[in-house]
């Protein structure tokens, strides 16, 4: 089977597994599909398949939605997204692989230091704009921003079903936000969208096994599994930069 269709397929399952579970896995997704294109048009190739899959997981997390944590990311997360759009417009591909490994490994560090901090202060205001407008950046730029989303709504001590309903439609919308985004730097077109669709196949297994494991498992039985894939995801890009 051909390189391009197995990342393309791989990288399908992990978006369907995430989308309909724990979340935090998206940033593995960029490191696999690195692995069979060059630089940023990888951010366009996953469009299709998140925005379908947040389609299906909206409508079937749609009744339990913590509006005031919702509120409180979105409108600077609308700012982050387009001064990461900005950004990206200027980088090479070696540059975005940079750029891509820090955030990771940025997103590591944070996650550790946060599991041996007080984070009561998470559940100021303040900082849930502030969460917003780092998570609006790192998501056009990266794909990575559920770990942080996930930390914060998760310091929210929302009940489990309005965790699952925020999560899944604080991304749905940045990722329809992020569409004219793509568009305006020709990164989204009909060859990145024939792609994304190629992974159908994986969304729909990698969906189904994480429908039927929510109820099964905790975020942090899998954390450190998560965190161990991404350490090697973010040396596999410094060592391809």
């Amino acid at each position: 089977m051909d390189i391009t269709l197995v990342c393309l397929l791989v990288a399908g399952l992990i978006t369907g597994f995430s989308k309909f579970s724990i979340g935090g896995m998206g940033v593995l997704i960029l490191p696999i599909l690195l692995i069979a294109f060059p630089g940023p048009e990888v951010l366009a190739i996953t469009i299709p398949m998140y925005i379908l899959t947040d389609i299906i997981a909206a409508a079937t997390y749609h009744k339990h939605i913590d509006w005031g944590a919702l509120t409180r990311l979105l409108p600077l997360c609308l700012v982050g997204v387009a001064i990461g759009a900005w950004l990206l417009s200027g980088l090479s591909n070696g540059h975005f692989r940079a750029l891509l490994g820090c955030l990771i490994v940025g997103m590591l560090v944070l996650g550790i230091l946060l599991d041996f901090r007080d984070t009561q202060f998470m559940k100021l205001p303040i900082i849930g704009h502030l969460m917003g407008a780092i998570t609006g950046f790192i998501s056009i730029t990266a794909n990575s921003a559920g770990p942080l989303v996930s930390l914060y709504l998760m310091e929210q001590k929302l009940e489990k079903e309005s965790y699952i309903a925020t999560r899944v439609w604080t991304f749905f919308l940045i990722n329809l936000f992020k569409v004219p985004f793509f568009l305006h730097l020709d990164l989204l077109h009909q060859d990145t969208l024939w792609l994304g669709l190629q992974a159908l196949p994986g969304l729909a297994v990698g969906g189904a096994i994480g429908y039927w494991l929510i109820r099964r498992l905790q975020f942090r039985h899998i954390k450190w599994l998560i965190r161990g894939m991404s350490t090697v995801a973010a040396i596999q890009l410094f060592g391809f930069s």
